[in-house]
């Protein structure tokens, strides 16, 4: 394209642009437009797409953003709310106006202040009483100071009905019903101050009901442990029990006697190989035992390498072991003896453990039968050689005896053998805390299957003397809960149970004092959770189990039964069951608490803690109650007061809180009326007062308007005539704080009176009354409003809402 045609394209477009009206016509040279977009960038880069986007929107409809801006940046709301300037003293009216702002500026901020800190209170409050319920639920789940987890999986609960229980139904199943029952009879007991039976003997009476050989077996071996010397309740059973070690003995009698019977089951299932005769005794039990194991397990390797010769025709070693695994150590040594010579060091051990089983054996003997051991025995081929002089003497401690051991009876006895209460702290002798910590870490739960076999691992503590381990993991499952709780309770009443020194400790805590890996048990948690599943269906039960804790105190210093008794009440709220209720004659019915009554547990200072619970939860109609069944007069007539206030000026409804609130008043005042009453005058005034304006105000809701008028004229508490005013206001200072929250009410509603009679008044036929009588009823209404009005303007009190305002437009219209 040539320069001709491009100049002749171009000359169109100018002519086509000018003779167009829908775009303007660009008056700018090149450079202009170059300066106008980079101006336009500029901005764009420096007020960000946003605001770009806000000028395009607002533009679109016709709003000049930055001019509107630039008037928002004139105003400034600082100085609203700041004190005002000083100004000079000569200037009284400026001085005064501002002293008024100072004023008002100063009411807005004390306000804005008070707000604030009442609803960042009211903010923490909240969040402590949520933080305290999540509290309760971990520390449950949560062991002490050694920060480990003890895993508490919580399955659901199985009930069965039963309908025999105190009415209605309950959710404990037959287990927990037979156990319950046998509580209510001990504490009946207890309470009677008759001799109190062992607990352990008659829970596991309970038990036999059950048909449970596994549940019979573990309170078969709690029956061997508490068969000790009663511990001083003075003392800490957990210090007491580290100290003496009373339990190694009766876990070692339990388990020889669990292997003599285990023993004549095998013989007697296999009579004919035994060949047993002779007098009946435990040597005798002990060969055929012994014989029959040799016929039948010949091939057995713990019955390889035996040394030494026989005893009546039986291996020396086996029945020397088998003798002292059934705790007979006279057998033993008659074996002994009848072998001959060469043992005369293990006979002379065996001699004094037989005569004096209870002293120290000779370490001058135990010195030389392990040192005989390191040069002959440990290497010996008979594994029951090695494991006699290993228990007499005690040595090896680390060897294991898996030949002869083959289960964990077999294995805790001979660790219990092993155990020396006075020895030092050398690798030669086996500690009391060596083999708890054996039990309950270095082997552990999983070591022993106890999930699979629960009962099995808790016997292990528990012959270890760890009842508080033991009882804490049985509780963990559902088909041992019952059982686990009941062993704490025996346990607790025997004085056997160490407890935290706090009460709000989880359920199983370590104490830095104690013995490593002792543990200390929270029986008062252990309860609370087991009560938790039936105290709403079966209060009595759940009363009766709260009873063990009579003995312990809250961190106030507060019996523990009876707060748990008041957290039940107000759980429940089945107060006439627990407390009974007030009789006309001012006698209290007697409740299920009474059955526990003693010098420390007393039903009024029960029901006087649940009283006070509810008042910190504002349910004041519940306080009322509890404060009554306490004796407590004055708050109960207090707290009345406090509602009748507050719903006295209402229409009565049916089954209002102010119908319920009259009717306690009205029990009251039988019961109080010419007795002797343990409250104030004023309290009883302002009482009688409240009573009073709630019969007026029902009057005035009837539209009986005479009899409401008779009771202002009795009570003289607002002026119906100018001449009543002074005394009115008078009155009006001597008044409790209840009773002035009503005077605006009492005021608006004598106020409609007198309008009511007015319109009435006015309204009546002159030709059928006196005029004069009329215009004086009339005065008389006026003075009566005014009176009224000046009242409110008089007293000492701010009136609310627009109660002046109204007063005043009624008087202005009968004007």
């Amino acid at each position: 394209m040539d320069f001709n045609a491009l100049l002749q394209q171009a000359q169109k477009l100018t002519h086509e642009t000018q003779v167009s009206d829908d775009l303007p016509r660009v008056e700018r040279t090149l450079p202009q437009v170059l300066q106008a977009t980079q101006e336009l960038h500029s901005r764009v880069t420096q007020t960000g797409a946003q605001d770009m986007q806000a000028h395009i929107l607002l533009g679109s409809n016709g709003i000049d953003l930055p001019k509107i801006s630039q008037k928002l940046e004139t105003l400034s709301s600082r100085k609203t709310f700041e004190p005002l300037d000083p100004i000079a003293t000569t200037d009284v009216q400026n001085f005064l106006r501002n002293e008024k702002e100072n004023a008002i500026l100063a009411v807005i901020e004390e306000v804005h202040k008070n707000s604030y800190l009442s609803a960042e209170t009211q903010k923490w409050d909240h969040m402590m009483n949520d933080w305290k319920q999540e509290k309760v639920k971990l520390m449950n789940a949560l062991i002490g100071p050694s920060q480990s987890w003890i895993d508490i999986r919580k399955g659901p609960e199985q009930t069965i009905l039963n309908e025999t229980t105190f009415g209605g139904r309950s959710s404990l199943n037959s287990q927990e019903m037979a156990y319950a029952r046998e509580v209510h009879e001990y504490n009946k007991l207890v309470c009677e101050g008759a001799m109190r039976p062992s607990l352990i003997q008659r829970f596991a009476q309970v038990a036999e009901s059950f048909n449970d050989s596994r549940v019979n077996d573990v309170w078969e071996v709690m029956k061997y442990m508490t068969n000790v010397t009663p511990i001083p309740r003075s003392q800490d059973p957990m210090k007491v029990r580290c100290s003496q070690h009373l339990f190694i003995n009766q876990a070692k009698r339990y388990l020889e006697n669990r292997y003599k019977i285990f023993m004549q089951t095998v013989i007697s299932e296999h009579l004919r190989e035994a060949r047993r005769g002779g007098i009946p005794s435990v040597l005798n039990l002990v060969g055929s035992f012994v014989g029959l194991k040799l016929a039948t397990h010949g091939l057995n390797s713990s019955f390889i390498g035996l040394q030494d010769g026989q005893v009546d025709g039986k291996p020396l070693w086996p029945m020397v072991y088998y003798c002292l695994r059934c705790g007979d150590i006279a057998s033993a040594l008659k074996c002994m003896q009848m072998a001959g010579q060469g043992h005369e060091d293990l006979i002379a051990v065996l001699e004094e453990k037989c005569h004096n089983p209870e002293q120290k054996t000779n370490p001058r003997l135990e010195l030389q039968i392990r040192m005989q051991y390191k040069r002959q025995i440990r290497n010996a081929t008979d594994p029951y050689k090695r494991a006699v002089y290993c228990i007499v003497g005690c040595c090896d401690i680390q060897e294991p005896h898996a030949d002869i051991a083959k289960t964990t009876d077999d294995f805790l006895w001979i660790q219990l053998s092993l155990i020396r209460t006075d020895g030092d702290d050398s690798a030669e002798h086996l500690t009391c805390s060596g083999l708890q910590s054996m039990i309950l870490e270095q082997y552990g739960e999983k070591h022993y299957n106890a999930n699979e076999q629960p009962h099995l691992y808790f016997q292990l503590l528990a012959l270890t003397g760890q009842y508080e381990a033991g009882i804490e993991f049985l509780s963990r499952f559902e088909k041992y809960r019952v059982h686990a709780v009941h062993i704490g309770l025996a346990l607790n009443e025997l004085h056997m149970i160490g407890g935290p020194r706090n009460l709000q400790e989880p359920l199983l805590s370590v104490d830095f004092e104690d013995p490593h890996p002792m543990r200390r048990l929270n029986i008062a948690r252990l309860i609370m959770l087991y009560v938790k599943k039936f105290e709403i269906t079966d209060p009595p039960e759940a009363l009766h189990y709260f009873y063990f804790l009579r003995n312990l105190k809250d961190s106030e210093g507060r019996n523990l039964f009876l707060v748990s008794v008041a957290d039940l009440a107000i759980e429940c709220r089945d107060f006439d069951l627990l407390f009974g209720r007030m009789q006309r004659d001012g006698m209290r019915s007697r409740g299920l608490i009474d059955q526990f009554e003693t010098v420390h547990i007393d039903a009024r200072t029960v029901c006087e803690m649940v009283a006070e619970k509810f008042v910190k939860k504002g349910m004041f109609e519940d306080a009322i109650k509890m404060f009554d069944l306490a004796s407590q007069q004055e708050q109960a007539l207090r707290y009345t007061s406090i509602l009748l206030s507050q719903v006295v000026h209402h229409a009565n409804k049916e089954g209002s809180l102010r119908e319920r609130v009259q009717r306690m008043a009205h029990e009251f005042t039988e019961r109080y009326t010419g007795a002797e009453k343990n409250c104030d005058s004023q309290t009883w005034s302002t009482f009688n007062l409240l009573k009073e304006l709630a019969a007026f105000f029902d009057y005035y809701h009837g539209k009986n308007h005479q009899s409401a008028m008779d009771i202002l004229e009795r009570i003289k508490l607002v002026p119906l005539r100018m001449s009543d005013l002074d005394v009115a206001v008078n009155n009006f200072k001597r008044l409790s704080g209840e009773v002035c929250k009503v005077i605006p009410d009492l005021l608006l509603a004598t106020m409609d009176i007198a309008y009511t009679k007015y319109k009435t008044m006015k309204g009546k036929d002159v030709a059928k009354f006196d005029d004069l009588g009329k215009k004086n009823q009339l005065s008389y209404l006026r003075e009566q409003a005014k009176a009224l009005t000046n009242m409110a303007a008089m007293v000492p009190y701010r009136m609310p809402g627009d109660t002046n305002s109204r007063l005043i437009q009624t008087e202005i219209l009968m004007h």
